[in-house]
């Protein structure tokens, strides 16, 4: 029985990386398995994690990164199991963030590469493995369609976002933390959380990926106030410019008040809700990276 297994998703990126992945991952002794269908490498993760497979390696984008470690982890088998990232889809963007370089790298990096344990997040019961993004970001995330992607590549997300720009109205949302004391208030055309993503602002702002923490950045569409008490503002927030908050915690709850719930995105995947409670996962996830790879910002 195999002790490698590569879940490609074929239609990452256009396809345009599929038969480059294969002949790689061939020549490395991994056995590749295809989704042929949206949600599907989902399935074939948990099965593959219930075979008792130790290296399991996701071959695509963002998306196919976030399915692969749902369903290891639902399969009850995400301590015993590493995973790899292989970066075939559009973006590529946790890739870059833990060191990895491209294809050919990547296979580099699962065979030599240093262990690392890094932090996951929850978002209602979902994992994210990147971040967890809403208002316009989100927005432009589920409106960049596939032919978008194949047209403009990474540039598609820019165009995507511009577009966006020009109706959105913000999201009215409430920021708690775990024992219910009000940290921000305010109305945001972005609500960025990141678990291996830097966002906008300023130097400093990258997402440690082993700190246990979330690194939240809220861009404000108007003034907004704060209910927080001074102690709160001291441990949570930190401005980096007029219009950016940042809040580092293990766990916090969103309120969005609204006539329809406010749409997210986790890694790419769509989530609808009006109350979100999103938390850090501390070094639940067992990973290769590449030489440049540091946890701290």
């Amino acid at each position: 029985m195999t002790d490698s297994v590569l879940l490609l998703n074929p239609k990452s990126a256009g396809g345009r990386h599929t038969d480059r992945t294969q002949r790689l991952a061939a020549t490395a002794g991994f056995e590749v398995r295809e989704s042929t269908a949206r949600g599907e490498t989902y399935d074939l993760a948990r099965a593959a994690a219930g075979e008792g497979i130790a290296t399991i390696a996701a071959g695509g984008g963002d998306g196919t990164l976030n399915e692969v470690v749902a369903g290891i982890d639902d399969a009850g088998a995400l301590a015993e199991t590493t995973v790899g990232v292989v970066p075939a889809g559009t973006g590529n963007n946790f890739a870059a963030r833990v060191g990895i370089r491209g294809l050919e790298h990547a296979f580099d990096v699962l065979d030599t590469g240093r262990r690392r344990r890094i932090d996951l997040g929850d978002a209602n019961g979902r994992r994210f493995v990147n971040s967890c993004v809403g208002g316009l970001t989100a927005d432009a995330s589920v409106s960049t369609t596939p032919e978008l992607k194949r047209r403009w590549g990474a540039l598609a997300y820019v165009i995507a976002t511009l577009r966006e720009y020009r109706t959105f109205e913000g999201i009215d949302v409430e920021i708690r933390d775990d024992e219910g004391a009000d940290v921000w208030t305010g109305s945001a055309i972005g609500i960025l959380v990141g678990n291996g993503r830097r966002f906008v602002g300023e130097p400093g702002t990258q997402a440690n990926m082993e700190d246990g923490l979330l690194n939240v950045v809220l861009i404000e569409s108007k003034p907004a106030y704060s209910l927080a008490t001074e102690e709160a503002v001291s441990r949570f927030l930190r401005r980096d410019a007029d219009h950016l908050t940042r809040v580092l915690a293990p766990r916090l709850h969103l309120s969005v008040h609204g006539d329809e719930p406010a749409g997210f995105s986790l890694d790419g995947e769509r989530l609808a809700t009006d109350e979100l409670t999103v938390e850090s996962r501390p070094r639940c996830l067992e990973l290769p990276v590449g030489e440049r790879y540091r946890p701290e910002p």
